[in-house]
């Protein structure tokens, strides 16, 4: 992962090597937050440098001498874990090109995501050893403090109310109906600047992030889009799958501030946050950024709390029932402030699913005064977007 971006607005957090030379320049790091920087290549000079306070979190340094000395003159390290495929303190959110780096070399054995994922498994999968515990909470704390920023700038610029999640089936395949109707809501929100937010998987949730995607582009290239990937339809075909998502990438590039500023890639993709414990399900390569977790608690709970502006349940089985109710719970007792709309997807779905009957008097009853009206079932997406829009 490269760190090497623009300055954000966390004074206190340095996440690349330029702006860790402007502070050397001042010749005080006291009290900053260092952020797996390589300073063994191109090793500056501390000497009469202020380090007091400063904490080195996941750098890597010239040698055991340098790191004693600052060690001695009152900062704090904690160090990179060795023998590991991943950052143990990632600065900044994944890309697509991350996630999938290696793959034009050895397919989807060889990327990225996939070598972290089998050594996920290797080493004990969700029930790790203390070392590799320690650096996967490591590695989950950077992507929790990259994605606090990242969602601070959008909030700064577009409110919090105009994040909306979209959950889902993993198994839709491309080119399905579910698949079409959930990239074409996610289009829908994008062009009028909301933010998508996915689990990060196959199926509805690749779909929410393409539609997004597509968001500067018009509705016929995005149907043109997934007529090409539905030549790979399931995920479980790894290689072709992956490989049709990146032709799709090739043929139809993000706009140039997709591919460079924060605000520019969610508004280009949205944001998904997956997980390394489902690591077989291939990388979804249409998010502008992305959150990917060890913890997959951490990552749902995160889905949950970003989607202010409401949430889109498309056709799904145990995991999107599962979601609806963690996120009932947190719209009941206002855990997270006040939410928009539950908009269910194809009304014989969720007829078979009976959870309105549920959801209904459960959030009736919210201490914080009726909130069933926010459930909406529908088989329209102009009734989704007007619920959405509110």
């Amino acid at each position: 992962m490269s760190v090497d971006l623009e300055f954000d607005n966390t004074a206190f957090e340095v996440e690349s090597r330029a702006e860790f030379d402007l502070h050397l320049a001042r010749r005080s790091l006291a009290g900053l937050v260092i952020l797996g920087l390589r300073l063994d290549q191109d090793p500056p000079d501390l000497t009469g440098v202020d380090v007091t306070d400063a904490l080195f979190v996941g750098c890597r340094l010239a040698g055991a001498d340098v790191e004693i000395d600052l060690l001695r003159r009152g900062a704090h390290l904690v160090p990179p874990f060795d023998a590991r495929p991943y950052p143990t303190h990632p600065a900044t959110l994944y890309t697509p090109e991350d996630l999938s780096f290696g793959f034009a070399q050895g397919g989807f054995a060889g990327m990225y995501d996939t070598q972290v994922y089998d050594h996920f498994r290797e080493h004990g999968g969700a029930a790790p050893d203390i070392r590799e515990a320690l650096a996967q909470r490591l590695h989950d704390a950077g992507i929790d403090n990259a994605l606090g920023k990242a969602v601070d700038a959008w909030v700064g610029a577009h409110g919090a109310e105009r994040a909306v999640g979209i959950m889902g089936g993993h198994a839709a395949p491309r080119g399905s109906g579910a698949y079409r109707m959930a990239a074409t809501l996610a289009w829908r929100l994008a062009t009028i600047g909301r933010l998508v937010v996915t689990g990060g998987g196959p199926g509805v949730m690749e779909a929410a992030n393409l539609g997004s995607y597509f968001a500067a582009r018009p509705a016929e290239q995005l149907r043109a889009a997934i007529d090409r990937l539905a030549a790979a339809p399931h995920f479980d075909d790894h290689d072709p799958y992956t490989a049709a998502a990146l032709a799709v990438r090739a043929a139809y590039p993000a706009p140039p501030t997709g591919a460079t500023d924060v605000l520019g890639k969610l508004r280009h993709g949205g944001l998904a946050l997956p997980t390394w414990l489902y690591g077989h399900e291939p990388a979804n390569l249409f998010a502008g950024q992305i959150g990917k977790y060890f913890s997959n608690a951490v990552r749902e709970d995160s889905i949950l709390r970003l989607s202010r502006g409401g949430i889109v349940f498309a056709p799904g089985w145990a995991g999107t029932v599962q979601e609806i109710f963690q996120a009932a719970t947190k719209t009941f007792y206002q855990t997270d402030g006040p939410s928009g709309a539950f908009v269910f997807l194809d009304r014989a779905h969720w007829r078979d699913l009976p959870v309105e009957a549920l959801l209904r008097p459960l959030l009736a009853k919210s201490p914080h005064g009726d909130q069933s009206h926010l459930i909406v079932i529908t088989d329209s997406l102009d009734e989704a977007m007007a619920a959405l829009s509110r």
